[in-house]
């Protein structure tokens, strides 16, 4: 597994009983996670006296309760990188910590390229990735469908100083998207993409991760240029294990420009419980250098 342990400003504190106890720079809170299936004695104070705790409803949803003052917005850094963060709707905080191994890899990756490189972030949220890839001197296409999420990515690039990149911020759907870029003939060195598990386009249409991930796979990896360097899927779908991604991958990118495979679980230690690693999602990677050694 791969840890996500070069936060400063990002801890995870505990985490028993259905629930992870976290810090935000210096803002406690508590939220849901259910994978989370060990009852293990919550013995630090701050699991009784957080800033806020999402509690989940039994029809479903829920909401955040809080209990102490706190900023709306508030930020945190990873080195030069910094983030806006706030509590928002299903637990959420507009940030997947552990995402920054990958945020790292895909940093080191740019900067060793020794040429410009044209990344696509799909399914790009508020922007890790995007701002990492900027702050590493790549051009970068964001694509989301909510306009929301990019509109707090652009005020994630402002925070980190990289909003004067070569950067295009689209709303769209990526589906779609990657179609007319097809037809373009635009091409791009790096290829990121964090599909959702469920979801519906502008249309109504359905998208489910295990029926359409392959087929899409397949369709991005005509966006890839004549020597790419990365093509990288993100998932937090049980069901898509790291070595169904990596097989994939294998399928439909390996399979053209030969390369190196890589498939692993991403995670968080836990910072009471030394040698604990929460396992926080998995991602899959092909590169055309073998990086076992920055991984």
């Amino acid at each position: 597994m791969r840890c996500a342990d070069n936060w400063d400003d990002y801890e995870l504190i505990d985490c028993s009983d259905g629930e992870r106890l976290e810090r935000w720079k210096d803002i406690i809170l508590v939220r849901p996670d259910p994978q989370i299936v060990w009852k293990t004695p919550k013995t630090d104070s701050r699991w009784f006296n957080p800033h806020a705790v999402y509690s989940r409803s039994s029809t479903g949803g829920g909401s955040w309760h809080i209990n102490k003052n706190m900023p709306p917005v508030w930020q945190v850094s990873l080195g030069e990188l910094k983030f806006n963060i706030k509590t928002m709707g299903f637990k959420h905080t507009g940030l997947f910590p552990e995402q920054a191994v990958n945020w790292r890899l895909i940093s080191e990756v740019i900067r060793d390229a020794g040429h410009d490189v044209k990344v696509l972030n799909l399914f790009a949220y508020t922007g890790g990735a995007t701002i990492a890839a900027l702050n590493s001197g790549a051009s970068v296409t964001h694509v989301d469908a909510s306009k929301g999420m990019t509109q707090w990515a652009r005020e994630n690039a402002v925070s980190s100083c990289v909003d004067d990149r070569p950067v295009r911020w689209l709303v769209d759907d990526c589906m779609k998207f990657v179609n007319r870029e097809i037809r373009r003939g635009n091409k791009y060195d790096i290829i990121i993409m964090d599909p959702p598990s469920y979801g519906r386009g502008p249309s109504g249409e359905v998208w489910t991760l295990e029926k359409e991930i392959y087929s899409f796979a397949s369709v991005c990896s005509l966006l890839l240029s004549d020597n790419p360097l990365l093509f990288m899927i993100n998932s937090y779908t049980t069901g898509l294990s790291p070595s169904v991604m990596k097989y994939i991958i294998g399928e439909t990118v390996q399979s053209k420009f030969k390369g190196f495979l890589f498939s692993d679980e991403i995670g968080l230690p836990v910072s009471s419980k030394p040698g604990r690693v929460l396992p926080c999602g998995a991602t899959s990677i092909w590169s055309s250098n073998d990086i076992g050694s920055i991984l």
